[in-house]
């Protein structure tokens, strides 16, 4: 085939982005023989492979659908959860604060429902590795599904286990923390880290930030950061653009540090 053509066209396998007129939207993996049933009528697998992505395809009913690549926007919106999960705004940030590019070594605790155990994987594949700590086994089986769903599992080792008792890894490049009272463990968190490591938190609360702050300065890190991000979407209607009604504002204080190596007394 057509290495070229391939990447215009939809293939077996590939992960799709089904948006209907009315912005109802579905994310499917192509699989031959399979079919898509939605509000609007059916669509069969067989009818999008081979698809050029960006155009526009018909339920048996006749209800227009764009079909497109997801984002990971759009996958980490549609994952099955239980649990609250970091949102995009957040993600994409701690993506870019912490230096996690292919090839990194990255541990986080928890895990939840795998919202950002799916950003981690997809920006370190396809050499990279994710080691994700989570003490409640059966939320771990939901990310590990998820993330297997969209193929991502690979690239990922999911443990269940209490991080008091501290990390397996050593010299990771980086290390994030979406637990509730993260100053418990910063001692396993440093010695997990390589020295200068991206050290990463989000907290809901100022009194946890206060706490953790004070905690990061003992504990042998410094260039510590707290930030926050507010997201306010428009109306893309050019004749009335103007703020939607309602925007994404607080969803979580983010704080970032480095791992430092003391000087020997």
């Amino acid at each position: 085939m057509d290495v070229e053509k391939s990447v215009r066209t939809a293939q077996p396998d590939d992960l799709a982005l089904l948006v209907g007129r009315d912005r109802k939207s579905f994310i499917v993996r192509l699989e031959p023989g399979s079919q898509l049933h939605t509000h609007r009528g059916v669509l069969s697998h067989d009818d999008l492979i081979g698809n050029e992505w960006g155009t526009q395809l018909f339920t048996h009913i006749g209800y227009p659908f764009l079909f497109l690549r997801p984002s990971t926007d759009d996958l980490v919106r549609d994952l099955k959860r239980t649990t609250q999960i970091i949102y995009p705004k957040d993600a994409g940030y701690v993506l870019m604060k912490m230096c996690i590019t292919p090839g990194c070594r990255v541990v986080e605790a928890g895990t939840g429902s795998g919202g950002l155990t799916l950003v981690f994987a997809q920006a370190v594949s396809s050499t990279g590795r994710v080691y994700s700590y989570e003490v409640r086994s059966e939320m771990q089986e939901l990310a590990r599904a998820n993330l297997t769903q969209l193929g991502l599992a690979g690239f990922v080792e999911f443990k269940v286990r209490d991080v008091a008792e501290g990390f397996d890894e050593r010299d990771a490049d980086a290390l994030f923390l979406d637990l509730p009272t993260p100053w418990d463990y910063l001692a396993q968190a440093h010695k997990a880290l390589a020295g200068g490591g991206f050290f990463g938190c989000i907290l809901p609360t100022t009194n946890q930030v206060s706490r953790l702050i004070g905690a990061l300065e003992e504990a042998k890190f410094g260039l510590i950061e707290v930030e926050e991000l507010l997201l306010r979407p428009y109306k893309a209607v050019p004749a009335r653009l103007r703020p939607m009604d309602r925007m994404v504002a607080h969803t979580g204080y983010l704080i970032f540090a480095r791992a430092l190596i003391p000087l020997e007394e």
